[in-house]
Order: C-alpha cells, then structure tokens, then sequence
C-alpha cells in the first residue's frame, strides 16, 4: 500500500508538471481536453524511458527484424490501453481522484486517431499490440491521414459524410521526426544503363514528394517491450513558390504544397473518377516508397553494405492485403539500380523478404490498375513489373506447356479489356509466404481465389487465423468483467490469455452466474446511458441487445437483420397479447461514400426504424436503432453490453471478421453462418452454444450452378411475402415513392448474397435465441463457456504463428535485459 501511495504521488508530481510547463496552464483556468492531455503527457512520460530502451536494446542485438506494412491502423484511443499496459490504471484513477477529476471521463475526452476504416485497420492495431508484448522486434509503417475516413451522421436517415477533423485538437501520443524523412518520386522517365533489360536504368526527370515521419509508442503489457507505429506524412519539397507569389498568382504559389500534401489528406479518396483512382495510386506507392527506403537504410546503419546480400536475414516484410504490393517492385528496384544486384540475385532476396497477407475474396477488392496509370506515375516500376512477370510466366509454361488460360489467369498483366496490372498476383509472385486469416477463409484462396497459384507453388499458401488483443478487448473496455474474473481465477490470464480456461470450472456456480449476469445488465445501463448522453435516444436496459456493427456492405447482410426486425414487428402487430422477448436491435458502420447500395441500406434500416419505433404497439418489446459514426471508442462501449452477436454474412465471403470475436471474448452468444472465423468460433465455444443457420459454401455454389433464382424461396415464405409487399407499398417510405425499388427488385431478381435462401432458417435460429434467453441460467452459463473458450482468438497466439511459419524473428524482450 505504501508503494502504491508513492506512485500516486509520482504520478502527481507528472501532472502538475505537465500542466504547469507543457500547457502553460494552471489548475483553475483550464478545459476538460487540457485535463486529458495532461493526463496523456504523463502516461508518455513513463513510457518513453521503455521506449528508448527497447530501440537501444533491438539495435544492440541487432535482431532479425519485422516490418508490417498496412494502409490502415485503427487503433482508436489510446490512454485507457496505456494505463492497462503499463500497470498504471489504478494509480493514475486515485491521483486523478485526489486531484479532484474523474479518470473514465477524461478519458472520453480522447479523439479516435483517423487512420482506418474497419476490421483491417482494426487487426493491424492488435496485432501491433501482440508483437509489443511478445517482445517481437517489429515496427509499424502506415500513412498519417490528416482526416481519416470521415465521421458519419445521418440527416433525414440518410448517411452524410463530414470530416474527421482529428487532428484539430493536439495529439499527444505521437513523436513528430522531422530528422526522419524519405523522398517519394512519381512519373519522369527511365533511361536504361548499358547492358539487358534486367541491368540497372536510371529514373529520372520525376517529381518528388516529402514523407516526414511521425511515431506513435506501441507498449508491451507491464512494462515490457515499447513498439514504434511510424507514419508518414506528405510535405512539398518546395512548398511555397516566390516568384509566383511576386506575380500575384497566389494560388499558384501554393499548389505544389497542396498537390503534395493531398496523398495524405484523407483516408480511401472516393476513386470512381480518374483523379480519385490516381491519388489512391499515389497514395499506395507514396506508403511503400517511405517505408521500403527507411527499412533499407535502417539496415544499412545496423549492418552495413557487406550484408545486403543477408537481407533477408534480417528484415521480414508483411504485406497487410494488396494495397502495400508495389513493395516487391520497389524493394526490385533499390537492389538493381542503386546497390548493382543482378536480377536473380535480388529476386531471391525480395521473395525471402516478402509476405502477403490476404484478407478477402471479392474480386473488385483485389486492387487492379490500368497499365497506363502505372506507366505514367511509376514507369521504372511498370518496367520491373513487365520483366517479373515474363520470367515468372516462362516458369509457368516450362510446368504446363500450351496452357495457354493458365498463363493467362498468372498473367500479372490483365489482357482482357483495358490492360491492368493485378496487384494481387504481383503480391503472390513476389512474396514467399501467402496467408488467408481464417481456416475457411485460407481454403477458398488455395481452391477458388488463387488456385493456379496453389497448385504451382502449394508450399507458398497457409492459414493464420485472426486475433484480436484482450488488452484493449476485455481488459481495458470491460473492467468490471475483468474485476470479477481476477477473483475468480487469479490474473494470470492477463499476462497468458490460454489460462481464461480456468473459468469454465464458474459455468456451474451459481453464485458466480449471477454475479455475471449482474455485470452484464450492469454494462447494458451502461451503454443505455452513453447512448442517451451521445444521440439522445433512449434505450431499455431491459431489453435484449441484439447487435451487429461492422462496415456496411451488401455481403455482410445487415439487410438480412433488417428484414428480420420487420418480421418481428408485423409478428407483434398480428399477436399484441403474445408474449415475446423484448428487444433492442443495434446496427452499426459506414458505408463507402460512392457505395449506392450500401447508403440505401443504411437509410432503408433508418426507415424500419422510424416506423417500428413510433408504433405504441412495440413499446417495451421492439426497437431498431442505426448507430452512427461507429468506431473503435463506440465499440468499446458496445462490445461488453452485447447479449446477441451477429455474424450473418453469406458463407464464403467474410474472410474472417474480429467483431465476432470482440463480442464472444465479451459474453455474447453468436448467431450467424459459417462463414469466416465463426466456423472456428463454433467449434472453440461448443455447437450447443452457437446459434447456426444458413446455405453453406457448398450449397451456395449449388444454387449458384441452379440458377439461383429467389423467387423459388420467396414463394415457400409467408413472412418473407409479407415483408416484401410493404416494402413495395412504401409502407416505410410513405413520403418517397418507390424510393427501396432496388431493395424489392434485388431480392425478387437476383439476390446475390442469398437472404431469400436463408431467410426462413434465420427466423428458425431467432425462435432459438428467443427460447433460450427465457432461460437466463443457462443463457449466463453459455456466456460464461463463451470466455472461458475463446483463448484462441487472442492476437497473441496469431503473431506467435506469423512468427513461426512466416517470420522466424527471434524475441527480444526487455524485462530480461533489466535483469
């Protein structure tokens, strides 16, 4: 207790001096952000003695090293992980406390950094969480957008995109390097050198770019290991033209800092125009070039010129999805034309290097550029591209003479149409190891997506299913649960996630239910609370969350649910004296801005919404809310009050999905297909605590070889009739005629993701979770075995498996170090 109590004075002591010198503030004349930001300071302070240390530590071992390269972290807030992290939640709770401020309200002062959409970003976050707590030595590269994806609001049930203006209030957690800086190159022309077409040439005449570099501190739990996240930020090289400016042209004085700083102004620019589809180019080669030449020349300070031929020795690169893949071409490039390397040579070194990450099967997410754009802004590139693919090709026609579809399909180069270059197989070729993020997932990529890729190079393909962190995931946004698993079975879970086992011997104590459903109702009040204060919209507690949140998309089905809620309303309707379960049904995410169907479904949901909800006849037993802006901070508050997960997309197409996983590490029980994780998720929790329905990936595939054709359902379904009909009747849209059209037209005609299919076994597993939600022993008992099973999915045991069969990166860790 003394020891404690000396370390709230530290702390203390930490913040009055941030106040005072780094805020210039005192006590009385300063806002809530202020008081978060003093906070913020205090805990970087802690943590930059770790941080140092760990660098030195890494560049005294010099260590194989890992460089995760994505276009997206979503890493969310990051004071309250901190403070899990280093042990110091408690101690800076009761410094707070004495100094008279509330710590969780500070802490929802923090901004979401702006730096990814959905479950990619979401997954590099975690898993740079787990390479800092294994003692990995692994750094981070991603792009410092300046405004993120774009906050959402609905105006009249509609998305409407705004900003997401989160760097307009001070970011403390991040480093600026300005020493630290690459110059990215686009367009000019390439002259070749004397000799073939594989010697070293010479690009010239281009135009450059500036990445300054801005680190974010990734901390290990308890003081362990502390991670760099670095980003990159687009600069002019000559920001302000004078002469311009003399003439009276201002604007002209000023666009070449505007063209340049663009690459990094926004998350996904809308690419259905050229200018779009160009600047998401740019964008992709901009985060490549910074990264590919920092990692160069970090080994070069660590090894020296002699070793480059070792490389891959020390550096493995992950490709996270195909947005990063130019780093094969680059990666071709420094070796050939700045370091002399022959082709071979540096084609060996760049595939032991590489590998790729793939993380979905729709084709139009594979990324595929016109050859043109890619002459154009990088035409040393397409250069290498064009010679990568003819000796890959050449290899593949030695092994299937005359296969003249085969090569075609390998083909880097898209012949059909306008040429494009396939990103996805140039990450393929280039890469020694490919990996889905799921086992159902991983199968379909070697039997569907890349199945001429399997079957010339089997060794290649391998699964590693997802993880997610439980230091953000339980530990952090569900304290109270957490509280209560510590007394239960000690904490050793918190440092080795496979000893939450240990509570599945609690799944029949009675005292300890009980003590869990409190918690739960607990966390629903909670969030019933933060909903009033956010969107003003009143929620019951006693009701069940049915819940499902993730990026808006016609796959992921969250018209599915929609249509579901209707049924159950139009049951209420037909049945006022019946009991029923009373429920609140959340739906959550963002759709792309230039994603029309995607948008109609958002207002479709907000529609049904303002129907069911108006009706007195649903009081206390139906409500349907649109929850927006959803993001990493809402998702910690979703996540512990969740009753009901689900995860209803059409088998085959969710690569894996981590909200799944967030929910059951929280207590939900799952209702969805087999698809994605959720095929592992049932096997792990137990088939008897998982609520199945749906077509299969096989059975899919039947109907699809059929003639799929809706109808055939539709007509063998009195609800899903009913359904259609008032949709068609504007019933939910009675101001805007035929304004769902496409909604009725898409289920009758085509119905591309199967709801008709599903639909009535999907009503069937509702009447399940109804029936067994009556039942709250057993429901608390399933939650309980929900966590007690789910060790699996943490991202610890994810990175671990990268490192074995992908990386092979020694851990060092820092703690050992200190003795």
């Amino acid at each position: 207790m003394e020891e404690f109590q000396e370390q709230v004075e530290l702390f203390k002591k930490s913040l009055f001096k941030n106040l005072h010198q780094r805020l210039i503030k005192d006590e009385i004349n300063i806002s809530q952000y202020e008081k978060y930001m003093t906070v913020a300071y205090s805990v970087v302070d802690t943590m930059i003695e770790n941080w140092m240390n760990t660098q030195n530590l890494y560049a005294i071992k010099k260590p194989k090293r890992v460089f995760y390269l994505s276009m997206e972290y979503l890493i969310g807030r990051s004071l309250s992980n901190a403070l899990i992290c280093m042990g110091l939640y408690d101690i800076a709770k009761e410094a707070l406390l004495e100094w008279g401020y509330d710590l969780e309200e500070l802490m929802e002062q923090e901004v979401d950094a702006g730096l990814g959409n959905g479950g990619l970003g979401r997954l590099a976050a975690c898993f740079m969480d787990s390479m800092a707590n294994l003692g990995i030595p692994a750094h981070g590269y991603g792009l410092h957008y300046e405004y993120g994806m774009f906050n959402q609001y609905i105006e009249g049930g509609k998305q409407v995109e705004k900003p997401d203006t989160w760097k307009s209030v001070p970011y403390p957690w991040e480093a600026n390097r300005f020493t630290h800086k690459q110059t990215v190159h686009f367009g000019g022309n390439v002259t070749r050198v004397a000799g073939g077409e594989t010697s070293p040439s010479v690009w010239e005449k281009y135009d450059d770019v500036l990445a300054v570099a801005k680190d974010i501190p990734i901390p290990g739990f308890k003081f362990g290991n502390v991670n760099v996240l670095r980003l990159w930020s687009a600069q002019a090289t000559e920001e302000f033209n004078l002469a311009d400016f003399d003439k009276g042209d201002y604007i002209a004085a000023c666009e070449r800092q505007v063209e340049s700083e663009n690459i990094t102004k926004v998350l996904y620019p809308n690419d259905s125009k050229f200018e779009g589809k160009m600047l998401r180019l740019k964008q992709e080669y901009f985060l490549v070039s910074a990264s590919i030449n920092d990692i160069v020349q970090r080994f070069l300070r660590e090894h020296g010129r002699d070793k480059l031929g070792e490389f891959h020795n020390y550096v493995a690169i992950q490709l996270n999805d195909t947005h990063p893949a130019l780093a094969v071409a680059e990666l071709m490039r420094i070796f050939i034309d700045v370091y002399n390397f022959d082709w071979d040579k540096a084609w060996s070194i760049v595939k032991k290097t590489l590998a790729y990450t793939n993380h979905t099967l729709l084709p139009e997410a594979l990324e595929e550029w016109p050859v043109d754009f890619v002459e154009k802004l990088l035409p040393r590139h397409m250069e290498i591209i064009y010679q990568i693919n003819y000796f890959f090709l050449k290899e593949v026609s030695l092994k299937y003479p005359g296969d003249v579809d085969k090569i075609r399909r390998m083909s880097i180069i898209g012949e059909d149409g306008q040429r494009r270059v396939r990103m996805a197989n140039l990450a393929v070729i280039g890469s020694h190891k490919v990996n889905g993020v799921a086992r159902l997932h991983s199968e379909l990529v070697k039997q569907v997506l890349f199945n001429d890729f399997y079957e010339f190079t089997p060794e290649k393909f391998i699964n590693v299913t997802n993880g997610i962190t439980p230091r953000r995931w339980i530990m952090s946004a569900n304290k109270d649960l957490t509280n209560l698993i510590n007394e239960a079975i000690g904490d050793d879970w918190t440092y080795n996630f496979e000893e939450i086992k240990e509570l599945e011997k609690f799944a029949d104590d009675k005292s300890f239910c009980e003590k869990w459903a409190e918690i739960k109702h607990k966390n629903k009040i909670k969030f019933s609370l933060y909903l009033q204060y956010s969107t003003g919209v009143p929620v019951n507690p006693d009701t069940m969350y049915d819940v499902q949140v993730k990026r808006i998309h016609e796959y992921k089905r969250q018209l599915l649910l929609a249509l579901y809620a209707i049924n159950r309303y139009l049951f209420i309707k037909d049945n006022p004296s019946t009991s029923i379960v009373p429920r609140t049904i959340m739906i959550g995410g963002k759709a792309a801005p230039g994603y029309k169907n995607a948008k109609l479904i958002i207002y479709f949901i907000n529609k049904v919404s303002e129907m069911v909800n108006s009706d007195r006849d649903m009081k206390g037993k139906l409500r349907v809310l649109f929850l927006p802006n959803y993001r990493v901070s809402l998702a910690e508050h979703i996540m512990p009050a969740v009753e009901l997960s689900e995860q209803i997309s059409t088998a085959g197409y969710e690569a894996s999905g981590t909200g799944n996983m967030k929910m059951s590490l929280n207590g939900a029980l799952t209702i969805g297909t087999l698809d994605g994780a959720n095929v592992e998720i049932r096997e792990r929790v137990g088939e008897e605590n998982f609520f199945l329905f749906g077509s299969t990936v096989e059975e899919i595939a039947e109907l699809r070889k059929e003639n799929y054709a809706p109808k055939n359902f539709i007509s063998k379904s009195k609800a899903l009739q009913s359904i259609i009909r008032l949709i068609d009747v504007d019933f939910f849209s009675q101001d805007e005629h035929g304004v769902f059209d496409f909604i009725v037209d898409e289920l009758l005609n085509r119905d591309k993701y199967m709801i008709a299919a599903d639909f009535e076994d999907y009503a069937r597993a509702q009447r399940e979770v109804d029936k067994l939600y009556l039942n709250k022993e057993e429901w608390t008992k399933k939650s309980i075995l929900n966590v007690a099973r789910c060790a699996y999915f943490s991202s610890d045991r994810t990175i671990e498996e990268y490192n074995k069969l992908i990386w092979n990166a020694s851990p060092v860790l820092l703690e050992k170090q200190n003795g």
